[in-house]
């Protein structure tokens, strides 16, 4: 193996500002085009679907991203500055296009001399990320810029080196993908399940009632303490870090307040939430848990919208949402079911968690050479 080369990224790369899209052309109903900001990014870096925002009028056609493009959030509006300057890559998709958006920076290859891939992971790394916040501008709202992204200095191994780190990496991440997408096929199929039988075999003398009668819904609150721990904390978005202590500990369906309004989340371990979503306790004398769940999901809440410029949900108008209840012994049959496919997105939760962590620790061995793989 040859030495690692101390360099800049701007020896490589250049990062490419995204365009301004008129913001009355933005919206939250679904078009072909999606606008990448920085709510697709996840905390360390990776590409998220949600808190997705559409655009509906004309743009340049050199602001469409490919697939597999590298991008870069230069803004972030966490407290925490947790996504600012991570990379992420614009997945597949043959039915949308990405737009590159400003303030989301695009990587442009200068040359040959670093691998694609390499640098994927390398701009996921706590000191190249530590270096970003650091010369970060903004006190609310923090800011980077290509200039300070280029100027980032390292050392870098041989080309063929990178490539058999950038494999090892990759193939974790490939591994921790397909969980992500069983588990999306086995709450889809039980979301079908639940729609033939309580959707389009609805029984007429069902007892009405509303929202606030079943559950009690709450807001979510700040975790004051950012120790980490085993406790997942909740925003509209999904997970967002880990904590050691728990806000509630038993079933929970949890709402967004703000955000993607329609991200629903069945919870049935330890969890925090922050103040971006409602939780909420569940009657089970009246409701059965994953049955009011997936009866939610066939609600659409964007329409219940009382925001401006960000949507927005309240107590008022969730409490006064109204349902169709079949007898609690239907509702219970439905969640035998669903607990059986429950049970394996939960292992697959837990590998999943198992995998991202191998990953995060390889991936800091392998950028500081306190690790090295053979060629």
């Amino acid at each position: 193996m040859g030495e690692w080369k101390k360099s800049r990224l701007g020896d490589y790369i250049k990062v490419k500002h995204g365009f301004a899209f008129p913001g009355k052309y933005i919206t939250t109903e679904e078009t072909d085009d999606i606008l990448v900001t920085p709510g697709n990014f996840n905390i360390g870096g990776g590409f998220k679907n949600a808190k997705m925002k559409y655009f509906k009028g004309e743009y340049p056609d050199e602001y469409i991203l490919k697939y597999e493009d590298i991008i870069v959030t230069m803004t972030d509006l966490s407290k925490e500055t947790d996504t600012l300057g991570y990379s992420a890559k614009i997945p597949k998709n043959d039915n949308k296009r990405y737009l590159h958006n400003q303030r989301i920076g695009l990587i442009q290859f200068k040359n040959d001399d670093i691998d694609k891939e390499f640098l994927y992971w390398l701009m996921r790394t706590r000191e190249y990320h530590w270096y970003i916040v650091g010369s970060a501008s903004g006190t609310s709202i923090m800011h980077t810029s290509p200039t300070r992204i280029e100027d980032y200095t390292c050392t870098i191994p041989p080309l063929q080196e990178q490539k058999t780190i950038a494999e090892v990496l990759s193939s974790l991440d490939d591994k921790i993908d397909l969980l992500h997408r069983q588990n999306k096929t086995l709450e889809a199929l039980a979301q079908t399940l639940f729609r033939q039988w309580f959707i389009e075999e609805a029984g007429d003398e069902w007892e009405e009632c509303k929202l606030g009668d079943v559950l009690e819904i709450k807001y979510g609150k700040d975790h004051k303490k950012l120790s980490d721990g085993n406790i997942p904390v909740y925003g509209s978005g999904g997970i967002i870090r880990y904590v050691d202590s728990f806000l509630y500990d038993k079933e929970s369906i949890l709402i967004p307040r703000k955000g993607t309004l329609s991200n629903l989340f069945y919870i049935d371990e330890p969890f925090w939430t922050v103040d971006t979503i409602f939780w909420s306790k569940i009657d089970i004398q009246k409701v059965s848990s994953k049955f009011i769940y997936f009866l939610l999901k066939t609600k659409d809440l964007s329409n219940l919208n009382v925001g401006s410029a960000v949507p927005s949900l309240t107590t008022k108008v969730l409490n006064e949402i109204l349902l169709s209840l079949p007898p609690l012994k239907e509702q219970k049959k439905f969640n035998d079911y669903a607990d059986n496919a429950w049970e394996k997105i939960k292992s697959n939760q837990q590998q999943i968690k198992t995998l991202e962590n191998m990953r995060d620790t390889l991936l800091s061995k392998l950028m500081s050479r306190k690790a090295r793989i053979e060629i």
